[in-house]
């Protein structure tokens, strides 16, 4: 049997960070306990102080296919560069022309912008360096979250 796994996000403001990659990803913010309509609700039931009400939330993928993101409430900033980062595929892949997979990508950025993403660095930036080879047929663009942790578009 396959081990599931959740993805854990440290931040200062769980439930901010959850609704931006619910939206981010099309996924929900995970339901309350059966018997419950909203998470106040079970958070006052079960005597939670309300100043505890946003040390944690979570994401989960409406079929039951993608990991759970878990966000939890961390008083520490963040240090640095992530260790880790999500790569968001929208092009399609290798199979689709490039100019296809960039629209896709520029279609997704603009959205996720909406959403509260920043633009961290541009395409043109990123390849700057790079031997032709390195950079051809690829295209994805670095944002970063509202709590500044990096993702890629691509």
């Amino acid at each position: 049997m396959a081990t599931s796994i959740q993805v854990v996000f440290d931040c200062a403001d769980p439930d901010r960070l959850a609704r931006f990659w619910a939206g981010a990803l099309h996924c929900v913010i995970q339901p309350p306990p059966a018997g419950y309509g909203s998470w106040d609700a079970f958070l006052e039931a079960t005597h939670v102080p309300r100043e505890d009400w946003n040390a944690a939330s979570a994401v989960v993928d409406p079929e039951g296919k993608g990991p759970r993101l878990y966000f939890q409430q961390m008083d520490t900033p963040k240090p640095a560069k992530n260790r880790l980062h999500l790569d968001l595929n929208v092009g399609g892949g290798g199979k689709v022309p490039l100019e296809e997979r960039k629209a896709k990508v520029e279609a997704e950025v603009t959205r996720l912008l909406g959403l509260g993403a920043t633009l961290l660095v541009p395409w043109e930036e990123q390849v700057r360096g790079l031997q032709p080879w390195e950079a051809q047929g690829e295209y994805w663009v670095v944002m970063a979250d509202p709590e500044g942790n990096e993702f890629c578009v691509q």
